[in-house]
């Protein structure tokens, strides 16, 4: 079977768009190809800094030849009409077209329309073309006397050549003759700009990936990924060091270079007076460079790991050496952001904050300080957290936004605010607390854990949520560009991961009050908050292996008190019903339920309305005739009094115990008692004790939501 190899061969393509452009070109190209019935073994892309390549194995030579049999008008019907589908199926006369007969509809024409298949090869030139033409880069330019053209072909930067073979192993492959821009696609690439800039034949990928390898391009993202961060950890440790890893930094890295070198750098001892974060944010955004820290203490070294895009020829020493000047210079300049920062107190900042914009419908961060501080007091006493320190917390954790250290490195935000408060002789906790608001920005982060910072960051995360929906800004669909959805992971997290009893609602009703000078506000805002975050939850709780249909049976059943959003008291019903459910008696139970559920729904779909509602009212004790019905009855009014006592102690796993007591009587009943009884009065009588096991079950979770 024939492999393809295309090769896009142009200037730098942005690290950032590298990933992306691999996997659509194997997408568009893959997909054209299925749309006409060709299809592969496997395909491949990959990328460097100067080319986009994607190879395809196991192609048909050709496609299939295809028949279509077309139905025509009937044989006495207008000369135009035949004349038409004549026409449209190709044909010359009705004598090429053949007549068959239905009984009903009399005698018409049909024509068999025979398609042979074209080659592969042929239907790759129709297709990369538009395809190249139309390539969804996020930015893309225009080049040379073409430019002027509104309808110029557009590149992420300018195409040099286009590399385009088919062919079987066995075979030497031919070129996809095509062209775009004016270039017309061959058999040659190119090496490494500086160590290999020669023209390279290549018949298929295999010998094309070794060629770059011996021209000093090493065309596997993955592989400059694991070179680079393979000889980074051992020139590290061969100086007693470790790499302090980034693998975002690795990611775009491994986009600069096609021949990846690691080096190792020195700065100037004396920066590392400096926050060790300000180095690192220093080094890796100006340099693209990675920090290195004492094996032994864990403290950075005044060493950094560069990645060269040659192998010099005095071994780096030009490289490190040009590399170490810059980087000194920007410590020097962040050294001297910081000294400036710690002369001005960050009570001294506030007023700044009353001139920056937080939202237009929200006004300032000058506003938002204050509604946090007074959030964060409410919220302290929840928490175990002392009130005074929380709204101090919170006066302060803003006012970083505005020194110039945050200015030049925002990533630093809430960080710098930490360092700065603690050279200021704030307490600890409130530094801390000052550091640690912005957290969790992402499932992988770290969460508070100190009171004061847990309030603060609560308070943070339920103002932005809140003042979001206030003024009808929620997320939709893929689009949350107020990170919504993080927030409220943030605060799930906060909530779960350090047993804490918050309740939603109140929470919500809190930070409403903050909005009061809104002219409009929905009147459903703590309704729509409280589903956002259930619908959070359970995000959340699959992630961490929960089923579905448990979360939904939970939050279906009115929780303690008739309310449900005790995010704790949540998950532990969940954890509860699960473990409940993997028993004997669960599971029996649940077989009961259901049998009980099918009944009252027929039933209730059969009868009108007032008959339907008579079934959820109380049954009589007196009319229970037989003693299955009875010990049904009586188990019923001891379990359901079990488990409301457990309920209201939030002993979940007692509760599911008590509704075990029901598995024996449940079974019995079903053995021996005909719920549909000829007598009326019995059969409602019966239909109302089963109501009443339906509701008990529903006291605990909703049985009905449980899958399987």
């Amino acid at each position: 079977m024939p492999d393809f190899l295309l090769e896009l061969f142009s200037e730098e393509i942005p690290a950032r768009m590298q990933a992306q452009a691999a996997q659509d070109l194997k997408k568009l190209v893959t997909d054209a190809l299925a749309e006409r019935n060709l299809f592969s073994e496997s395909a491949g892309s990959f990328v460097t800094p100067r080319r986009l390549a994607l190879q395809i194995a196991g192609l048909p030579p050709r496609q299939s030849d295809t028949k279509e049999v077309r139905k025509g008008p009937r044989t006495d019907a207008p000369a135009a009409a035949i004349n038409g589908f004549l026409k449209s199926a190709g044909l010359a006369s009705v004598a090429e077209a053949q007549i068959e007969s239905d009984p009903k509809k009399g005698d018409f024409y049909v024509a068999t329309i025979a398609r042979p298949g074209k080659a592969t090869q042929e239907v790759l030139a129709d297709i990369l073309p538009p395809i190249l033409t139309n390539f969804p880069w996020p930015k893309s330019m225009r080049w040379g006397a073409e430019s002027v053209k509104p309808d110029a072909f557009r590149w992420v930067r300018p195409l040099h050549a286009i590399l385009a073979t088919f062919g079987p192993e066995t075979e030497e492959p031919e070129i996809v003759h095509f062209s775009v821009a004016g270039i017309a696609a061959g058999n040659v690439t190119y090496g490494h700009r500086f160590l290999a800039p020669g023209a390279i034949r290549v018949r298929r990928f295999d010998d094309y990936v070794s060629a770059l390898e011996k021209a000093k391009v090493v065309l596997d993202p993955a592989r400059r990924r694991d070179i680079i961060l393979y000889d980074a950890r051992t020139l590290a440790h061969a100086q007693g060091l470790e790499l302090v890893e980034d693998a975002g930094l690795l990611e775009e890295v491994a986009g600069l270079v096609e021949w990846p070198v690691v080096l190792i750098g020195t700065f100037d001892k004396d920066f590392l007076a400096l926050p060790p974060e300000v180095i690192r944010a220093t080094i890796r955004a100006n340099q693209k460079c990675f920090v290195l820290r004492d094996a032994a203490t864990g403290a950075l070294a005044n060493k950094f790991a560069l990645v060269a895009n040659i192998a010099a020829p005095d071994g780096g020493a030009a490289i490190i050496a040009g590399n170490g000047r810059v980087v000194r210079a920007r410590l020097a300049d962040a050294k001297f952001f910081y000294e400036t920062d710690l002369q001005t107190k960050l009570e001294d900042r506030l007023p700044k904050l009353e001139n920056i914009v937080f939202h237009a419908k929200l006004g300032s961060q000058g506003a938002r300080v204050r509604r946090i501080m007074s959030l964060a007091q409410e919220l302290a006493p929840v928490v175990g957290a002392n009130s005074e320190k929380a709204a101090r917390a919170a006066r302060l954790a803003k006012a970083d936004l505005v020194t110039e250290m945050v200015g030049e490195f925002p990533e630093l935000q809430g960080l710098m605010g930490q360092y700065y408060a603690r050279a200021h002789g704030e307490p600890a906790e409130i530094a801390a607390a000052i550091g640690d608001h912005y957290r969790p920005q992402g499932p992988s982060d770290l969460i508070p854990t100190a009171p004061v910072s847990i309030a603060v960051a609560l308070a943070d995360k339920l103002d932005t949520l809140v003042g979001f929906f206030a003024i009808d800004e929620k997320p939709t669909g893929s689009k949350d560009p107020y990170a919504l959805r993080r927030a409220a992971l943030g605060i799930i997290r906060i909530i779960l991961e350090n047993d804490l009893r918050l309740r939603i609602a109140a929470a919500t009703q809190a930070a409403r009050a903050g909005y009061a000078n809104l002219k409009s506000v929905p009147d459903d805002l703590i309704q729509s908050v409280l589903g956002f975050f259930a619908d959070r939850l359970k995000v959340y709780l699959r992630d961490k292996g929960a089923r579905h249909d448990l979360i939904d049976a939970v939050f279906a059943a009115p929780g303690p008190g008739g309310t449900n959003d005790d995010l704790l008291l949540i998950v532990r019903r969940v954890e509860a019903l699960g473990a409940f459910l993997e028993s004997d008696d669960g599971r029996n139970l649940l077989a009961g339920y259901r049998r009980a559920a099918n009944i009252l729904r027929a039933e209730e779909k059969k009868a009108g309305a007032a008959e339907a509602k008579s079934y959820a009212e109380p049954f009589a004790s007196g009319k229970l005739a037989l003693p299955e019905e009875k010990a049904l009855a009586e188990s019923l009014g001891i379990a359901v009094a079990d488990a409301e006592r457990a309920i209201a102690a939030e002993d979940f796993a007692g509760a599911m115990r008590a509704l075990s007591q029901l598995r024996a009587p449940v079974d019995a009943f079903f053995d021996k008692v005909t719920v549909n009884a000829d007598d009326p009065a019995l059969r409602l009588n019966r239909l109302r004790l089963l109501s009443a096991l339906r509701d008990a079950v529903h006291q605990v979770a909703d049985f009905s939501k449980i899958a399987g």
